[in-house]
């Protein structure tokens, strides 16, 4: 497929509304935008003490070797830096833009722990990997031969892109099937280009174009092909399709207008930004600006939400999270950053209807007491009683987690076995499903987690499918040796 089509990307400029100058953003904000000097890497390179049990590495789902390339970053050896970062983790750039560092590497790191403030891992990973692409240090991993057998993986997610490099790079003919018009999913069209440029994620994707991978894109397994059809097809296929059935909170007033899923809303954001013609945005239906906006939930994704409708101009972003902050699931930093940019924050709160006409035009709301722990440990919310509010709403966004799709339907494979949660069940050694051949990563396997984890598994899956070719492969004369 033509590169031209498989990557749609315009580059945009990601503004704040003119109410809040640029230099209003905090040090942390302003680095999306404005790199690292060589000077402000090596300082915090130099800062790594080395130390005899690497917590950051350990905390790092991809065991990162942290200390080893900052150790060469401070020496100023930065293409050596690079090799060591890009030999663990297949999109370093990528991680070190929207990685939770404060509750992996960095939250763990040695210096942050004696409260002398953390060596910002991500900051010097990104600066590494985007001097690397400047330099034209990064290359094609193309095979030293082919092996004549093909692979098929259905997403273009970072599980499905992770794995069809590690594949490709061992010489077979790699096939990517993703519904969207553009590969990356949820990194293109869930994250925001205010936290990740969509012209990093193209130049990825052009890569491992450049290396031989085949997307076909705007493909719909169930619809264009069976999974049978694919089986048929490759040597193995590989589902990496992630998670994006959005949750409801099935209350009063939940059909009303103008009450979206966090997805679409992000969707649509992200469309645009990229020089898409998008109606529900240009209607204003999706366009937060000069609306009361309301976002239930407190992941990354609500912080995402939240913090695209400051930048769409919104009158005022509330964000209603039924536990308080330290129980919150998404990364401190991100609430921090959605605080400093007008966001209000009411905790303990949770909606119990939507009050309007055809339209949503009011969140009425109760407050929550955190009761005793459950048995995962977390404390039980509890409505008190005689504790509602109502808050002005023109847009309502749930942010509540996502769900897998039901993908024994979806996929005409009814052999296909998921979980009660309807994730896929593959063996957590072998990455096999319930199907010969065909084989699970990332979030349709673990539910909703971090991008990292998704490129762990990408990982672990290409080498399990790696291992399961070679034996099959082999069987036949093993057989006719006995």
């Amino acid at each position: 497929m033509a590169k031209q089509k498989m990557l749609g990307f315009v580059k945009t400029a990601q503004c704040l509304p003119d109410k809040r100058k640029a230099d209003d953003r905090r040090q942390d904000f302003r680095e999306i935008y404005a790199r690292f000097s060589d000077e402000r890497a090596n300082e915090q390179a130099n800062r790594c003490s080395q130390c005899g049990v690497p917590f950051c590495q350990v905390h790092c789902p991809v065991g990162n070797n942290i200390p080893d390339w900052l150790k060469l970053t401070a020496e100023g050896r930065l293409e050596e830096a690079y090799e060591v970062s890009q030999s663990t983790n297949n999109f370093p750039e990528i991680c070190g833009r929207i990685c939770p560092q404060d509750r992996l590497c960095e939250g763990n790191c040695v210096i942050e722990q004696s409260t002398h403030g953390a060596v910002t891992i991500g900051s010097v990973e990104r600066y590494i990997t985007d001097t690397a692409w400047e330099k034209g240090w990064v290359k094609p991993r193309a095979p030293e031969r082919e092996l004549g057998l093909s692979v098929g993986i259905i997403g273009a997610g970072p599980a499905g892109l992770a794995a069809a490099e590690q594949l490709r790079a061992k010489g077979y003919e790699v096939h990517v099937y993703d519904r969207y018009d553009r590969a990356g999913g949820l990194l293109v069209y869930g994250i925001p280009g205010f936290k990740l440029e969509k012209d990093v994620v193209e130049r990825r994707a052009t890569l491992l174009a450049d290396a031989g991978v085949v997307f076909h894109l705007n493909f719909d397994v169930g619809r264009d092909a069976t999974l049978e059809t694919l089986r048929d097809r490759h040597a193995a296929v590989l589902i990496a399709t992630g998670v994006y059935k959005a949750r409801d909170l099935g209350v009063k007033g939940d059909g009303l207008g103008n009450i979206v899923p966090a997805l679409s809303y992000l969707t649509v954001s992200n469309r645009k930004d990229l020089g898409d013609a998008v109606p529900e945005y240009d209607d204003g239906s999706l366009n937060a600006a000069g609306k009361d906006v309301v976002v239930i939930g407190g992941g990354d994704t609500a912080m995402d939400c939240v913090r695209t409708a400051i930048r769409q101009g919104a009158k005022s972003v509330k964000c209603l999270y039924r536990r308080d902050r330290k129980n919150m699931p998404g990364s401190q930093r991100e609430v921090a950053h959605a605080e400093e940019e007008g966001v209000e924050f009411l905790w303990q709160a949770a909606p119990e209807a939507f009050e309007g006409t055809g339209v949503v035009s009011a969140v009425k709301a109760v407050r929550i007491h955190l009761g005793v722990a459950d048995a995962t440990g977390r404390q039980t919310p509890q409505v008190i009683d005689g504790s509602e509010f109502t808050i002005p709403a023109d847009l309502v966004v749930k942010a509540l987690g996502f769900d897998p799709e039901n993908l024994p339907v979806l996929f005409g494979s009814p052999d296909l076995k998921v979980s009660r949660w309807g994730t896929v069940l593959a063996n957590p050694h072998t990455k096999m499903s319930s199907l010969d051949g065909v084989f699970a990563a990332g979030d349709i396997v673990r539910g909703a987690s971090l991008v990292v984890w998704a490129i762990r598994d990408g990982r672990d899956a290409a080498e399990q499918i790696h291992a399961y070719i070679k034996a099959k492969a082999a069987a036949p004369v093993l057989a006719a040796a006995e």
